[in-house]
């Protein structure tokens, strides 16, 4: 069996504004690791876009955790974690192929079946399935399957 996606850590998925929207649980999650409360994070580290609490980017348009890497890694929230199991990239093949150009991670031999599999396979172990899209990604509400 082909791996379907291995991570790089080529950074290119922590380029960008707007990504990255915080559940309850990441807050929680990112707080406790960065050893401050929930509320000096949102403080400190978010906006609020829509309704949906956001981290904020630097300067460079990189996620505020990124230098040479996630300096958060074990705390990331669960939008992080998912990539590239996107709804997106699991539903459309020319969404998953268009990633492939961005993200050298994604295993194209594996085909989009195979990148399917193993994608809902992996949201699933991880509890990354949501199901509220007022306070949820939208990237990760999936069927319940």
């Amino acid at each position: 069996m082909t791996l379907a996606f291995e991570c790089k850590m080529c950074g290119h998925c922590c380029k960008g504004k707007g990504g990255i929207i915080l559940t309850s649980k990441d807050r929680s999650r990112l707080a406790e690791h960065l050893k401050i409360s929930p509320e000096e994070l949102i403080e400190k580290y978010t906006e609020k876009i829509n309704g949906k609490i956001r981290l904020i980017c630097g300067e460079d348009d990189y996620c505020i955790f990124f230098s040479e890497g996630c300096s958060v890694h074990p705390g990331r929230p669960d939008i992080c974690r998912a990539w590239p199991f996107f709804r997106g990239n699991l539903i459309d093949e020319t969404s998953w192929e268009m990633i492939q150009e961005y993200c050298p991670g994604v295993e194209a031999k594996a085909g989009h079946k195979e990148f399917v599999r193993q994608g809902k396979e992996y949201i699933k172990q991880e509890g990354l399935r949501q199901h509220d899209p007022d306070i949820a990604p939208n990237a990760l509400i999936t069927d319940p399957e």
